[in-house]
């Protein structure tokens, strides 16, 4: 047989020749493999931490961006969701490390861009290609499928979707020392030089798997999918900015529609669509891919909104620094010093969070017990789904998402709420990556589950994209104001940037909420999954 296979192979979904898959290797080999591609997966989950953690540091080398600090988030979601089904397909085709190592490089590429530039366009073009790290998942997701032996492949999923640990425990420690000892750029290069020693053990270590499948390439579905939520998106973030019903906001809302409808319309008529629309609709796909997007949404909110809300100094730095700056001005206008009690400042409306965390501090009092149980708990919840089916681990996952999500809205805005709710929180995490691409690889047949599992990766990143994008439009609504009186003179009101009230947070966990409730009645709905997972086997 040669060493590329289509799927009209006779008998080649289920031959380890077809796939190249290792049956009878050496646990050495199989597990050495698992380990570098984890490794080089975690490439998107590291960044992330990273970069999620650090906007509050990273906004004041941007002043231009202003709340649109977050489009650093989003662009890195949309971007990432619409190229994942596009790389998935041509990983179907042209082969899996080979594109599991093009999006290694083209992150590479990026890091080098956002480290060096001081230019906030630049820096998105660099965010735009690292995006194509979320590919290396679904790529992973597909070697694993293809090279590892049966009764590895669900462990092997689980472990992929929750990483070794490095992104949970070690990224977030590495992240906030780097950050308060140099600055948020050696983040970056710190991402590059990862990325560059990984990269020649993939190339040598990790072979191709030989399944293909022979088809062209729905580049135009790729590109209506992501221009039609990117619009969608910019409606949603800069809605309240440039007024909701105007038409020329407006436009941006029904022209992103209108793609999308084309793009369902795209799909349904070609011949090898980016997306089986067909296969998407079905209860078994469609079920799972809408609990995951809606799960995925309350990710995206506490992702920004717990560390940008700790970092944030306090009311009283707030009313001090303006004090100072207004004491500057008036020094500026007249040459005289005037007296720091002559100055009056009053907070309108006002918040409650706010502990002034470096990145460090932010990184060991909360960040890192999430990662951790959120890295065991992954490991348990593929056990479980060995056992007793993928499903158990989904619905414990979406219910302590939604309980969460109302602690810490209605609850006190401090650090030590935060680190209790995200630890939490981080057990859920654990259960839902290592859930849903179980749930995704036992609802198709083998030839369709690398496409499967790259929509999976694309609903993930575009309802991460949504919530960093609707918790982005609440807070922009609810700016915080000062009213400053010098001297006893009628009050001017003064906007403070990148300070937001209660409210404007409070709605977005709120918007978290929802969406996991939503995402836990599908799941209590769901038939499938409740059966132990074979590892692909089942359909």
């Amino acid at each position: 047989m040669s060493t590329t296979s289509t799927l009209d192979d006779a008998g080649a979904s289920n031959s380890p020749d077809v796939t190249g898959r290792l049956e009878g290797a050496s646990k050495l080999r199989i597990f050495s493999l698992l380990a570098i591609i984890v490794l080089f997966s975690e490439i998107a989950p590291i960044q992330y931490t990273m970069v999620a953690a650090a906007l509050q540091k990273i906004a004041p080398a941007f002043p231009q961006a202003g709340a649109n600090i977050t489009w650093a988030m989003i662009v890195f979601g949309l971007i990432g969701a619409s190229a994942s089904p596009l790389i998935g397909k041509m990983s179907d085709v042209w082969g899996k490390k080979r594109m599991f190592v093009l999006c290694g490089v083209l992150f590479a590429v990026g890091c080098l861009i956002s480290a060096t530039t001081s230019s906030w366009p630049i820096f998105l073009v660099g965010r735009c290609l690292q995006s194509f790290a979320i590919a290396t998942v679904v790529v992973a997701y597909g070697l694993i499928r293809d090279l590892m032996p049966r009764k590895y492949v669900t462990i092997g999923l689980g472990v992929t979707s929750t990483g070794f640990g490095f992104s949970a425990a070690v990224a977030p420690l590495l992240a906030g020392w780097l950050v308060d000892n140099y600055s948020w750029r050696a983040m970056f290069w710190f991402l590059f030089a990862f990325t560059m020693v990984l990269l020649p053990l993939v190339l040598v270590l990790v072979p191709e798997s030989k399944l293909r499948v022979r088809e062209p390439i729905d580049v135009v579905g790729a590109a209506l999918i992501s221009i039609g939520a990117a619009l969608i998106l910019i409606y949603v973030d800069k809605g309240h900015d440039w007024g909701w019903a105007r038409p020329t906001t407006l436009a941006w809302l029904v022209g992103g529609l209108l793609l999308l409808m084309a793009f369902v319309v795209v799909e349904l008529r070609a011949t090898t669509p980016i997306i089986d629309m067909k296969m998407l609709l079905h209860p078994r796909m469609s079920l799972v891919i809408l609990s995951a997007l809606l799960a995925s949404c309350i990710i995206g909110v506490q992702g920004y909104a717990i560390a940008y809300m700790v970092q944030t100094p306090d009311e009283g730095v707030i009313k001090q620094g303006v004090i100072q700056g207004t004491l500057a001005k008036v020094a500026e206008m007249t040459g005289q010093q005037m007296p720091p009690e002559l100055v009056q400042v009053t907070l309108d409306p006002g918040y409650t969070y706010g502990d002034g965390f470096g990145l460090l501090d932010f990184a060991v009092k909360i960040s890192l017990m999430q990662g951790v149980l959120s890295m065991i708990m992954g490991i348990v919840a593929g056990v479980v789904a060995r056992k007793l089916g993928a499903r158990l681990p989904l619905l414990f996952a979406v219910a302590i998402f939604a309980v969460v999500g109302v602690a810490q809205a209605v609850g006190p805005h401090s650090w030590q709420l935060f680190a209790v709710t995200n630890a939490v929180f981080g057990l859920a995490l654990g259960c839902y990556y290592a859930a849903a691409p179980n749930l995704i690889v036992e609802a198709v047949p083998q030839e369709q589950q690398g496409i499967s599992v790259g929509m999976l990766g694309v609903v993930q990143s575009m309802g991460v994209a949504i919530g960093v994008a609707i918790v982005t439009a609440f807070v922009n609504a609810n700016p915080l104001q000062a009213s400053v009186s010098v001297a006893g003179q009628p009050p001017q009101t003064t906007v403070i940037p990148q300070v937001f009230a209660d409210r404007g947070y409070e709605l977005g966990f709120w918007f978290g909420v929802v969406t996991a409730v939503v995402a836990l009645i599908i799941a209590i709905l769901m038939r499938h999954g409740r059966t132990p997972t074979t590892g692909g086997t089942a359909y």
